[in-house]
């Protein structure tokens, strides 16, 4: 199966953590401040499974939570979005679901990321071999499962459990240095995750990561589509280029007054699979996936942000963009 067949199948399992994000309320108000926070699902892949199903997309997140209120609310909010959670495992022990805390204000935004034993770095081989990869179309991770064994391991052992089930793989780098044990680990295992994936997904720093220096990036993003991959190459306020088919597409944002900075990765990825399955042409996928990092961005949370389709399209039948690149 091709990348854009599989994208266009609809159906994706996805790789990684689910965790509680609590969030300073109202807008506005710092954490150390606040007197109240708000509650809802949060990590990188949790979200990026919301934002699927809000656009009309079917996932299942494949993860371990701990065994406690905090992996059961987890579960329980997945559910509720309507998130396939056969897949997700409660693990005892000392390990424990991620809290990440923070505010909707985005001058010396704060982002306090619990994570010491964290629970979806548990998941394992059999693990992966339990999945029924004939029931998707397309693999998608974060970069943050290859932080850490045993979930490094097994998470490359989906890959070869996608491949043999001819489906393509979709990488979102994701780069996130306090989960890794030193640089020079992280750059290897995610240029390997980058080597073997069909869609790598990153921006501009996380590129130049893997390859030694942020001037370097754009050039290990043409290394990479050269191999005949499909390249999204995120540079913030400037846009993206999105490398495929011998192509450089550069495509601008829609600018918005944030409150936060958070989730808007998530929630790219997720309109621009959703939209490329609904049959947009690349630039319009990608144009509708910026929209929506816009939308998460001015609104407080992250899964509950993620925009609907109808959400979607009144936002960019509104609002003035994309900027010119």
């Amino acid at each position: 199966m091709t990348l854009i067949e599989g994208i266009k199948g609809n159906r994706f399992a996805v790789f990684g953590r689910a965790g509680m994000d609590m969030f300073a309320n109202p807008i506005g108000t710092k954490s150390e401040d606040a007197i109240e926070f708000r509650a809802d699902l949060g990590g990188s892949s949790a979200n990026i499974c919301a934002g699927l199903v809000k656009l009309g997309s079917q996932a299942a997140l494949v993860t371990s939570v701990s065994d406690d209120a905090v992996g059961r609310f987890c579960v329980n909010r997945l559910q509720d979005y309507g998130v396939e959670t056969q897949y997700v495992r409660a693990v005892g022990g000392e390990a424990r679901t991620s809290l990440a805390v923070y505010e909707s204000c985005i001058e010396d935004f704060q982002n306090v990321i619990y994570r010491n034993g964290a629970a979806d770095f548990q998941v394992t081989g059999a693990d992966m071999d339990a999945v029924d990869y004939s029931a998707f179309s397309a693999l998608i991770t974060a970069g943050t499962v290859f932080a850490a064994e045993p979930s490094r391991s097994a998470t490359f052992r989906a890959f070869e459990n996608a491949r043999a089930a001819g489906l393509p793989v979709i990488f979102d780098i994701d780069y996130r240095p306090y989960s890794w044990p030193s640089p020079q680990i992280a750059s290897e295992v995610l240029t390997r995750a980058g080597n073997e994936s069909d869609l790598i997904v990153g921006n501009d720093e996380e590129f130049g990561f893997m390859a030694g220096g942020i001037e370097k990036g754009l050039d290990k993003a043409r290394e990479l589509a050269a191999k005949g991959k499909m390249v999204i190459y995120k540079m913030g306020h400037e846009g993206a280029i999105t490398l495929t088919d011998g192509q450089e597409i550069r495509t601008g944002i829609y600018p918005v007054t944030a409150v936060k900075p958070n989730g808007a990765g998530d929630s790219f990825l997720a309109g621009l699979l959703a939209s490329i399955a609904a049959g947009h042409d690349m630039r319009g996928a990608v144009l509708r996936g910026s929209a929506c990092a816009s939308i998460v961005v001015s609104k407080p949370g992250c899964a509950g942000a993620m925009p609907t389709t109808p959400e979607l399209d009144d936002f960019l039948a509104q609002h003035p963009g994309p900027t010119d690149t």
